[in-house]
């Protein structure tokens, strides 16, 4: 069964790669509260060269709905406002000269539907990416069968476990989902 297990590790690590990769979607998504993680993909023009937030400067959350960006160097405050501008993430910053803050207005009732969907639009694409998962990891299953490396009770077997497998991913996809979408409408 060892070829076995191997399609099965596989698809375990596939299934949890998929998982983690909609954890962090997810957090980019604005809710309620401020998060780090909307700016993760923010890149700041420093010194020619497009460097992550994180790299040029320290970013707090103080408050529930206040990111606080303190640049190492001040002579790159303007490029961290335009960063922020240009990665379109709703908010618009407010420089001091010393710092700059993201004050993240409350949710109206209408927004967070907006956001609800989008949760659940995402949720869907990870639910058909397990099963495509599993599709690969049943072909994999049924050559191991035609070359006669394995059983066909074996492979069928294997086939149930995949199933399982996958069950487990979705039932995942669905807790996180559900969980997200709480905390959005938690006002």
């Amino acid at each position: 069964m060892g070829m076995v297990d191997d399609v099965l590790g596989e698809l375990k690590g596939k299934i949890d790669n998929t998982l983690d990769h909609l954890r962090r979607e997810l957090a980019k998504l604005r809710t309620g509260r401020a998060s780090t993680a909307i700016l993760e993909n923010v890149r700041v023009e420093y010194y020619g060269t497009p460097t992550p937030l994180s790299g040029v400067a320290s970013v707090s959350v103080p408050e529930a709905r206040l990111i606080v960006i303190k640049p190492w160097d001040k002579s790159v405050l303007s490029g961290i406002e335009k960063a922020i501008f240009d990665a379109n993430i709703g908010v618009t910053p407010m420089n001091d000269g010393e710092i700059i803050r993201l004050a993240f207005p409350a949710l109206t009732e209408e927004r967070r539907k907006d956001i609800v969907k989008q949760v659940k639009a995402k949720a869907e694409e990870f639910r058909i990416a397990i099963r495509g998962e599993r599709r690969d990891a049943n072909e994999n299953l049924k050559m191991l069968a035609d070359e006669k490396e394995i059983t066909e009770d074996e492979h069928r077997h294997a086939q149930e476990l995949v199933q399982k497998q996958t069950d487990a991913g979705i039932t995942k996809v669905d807790e996180i989902q559900a969980a997200k979408e709480k905390d959005v409408m938690t006002v």
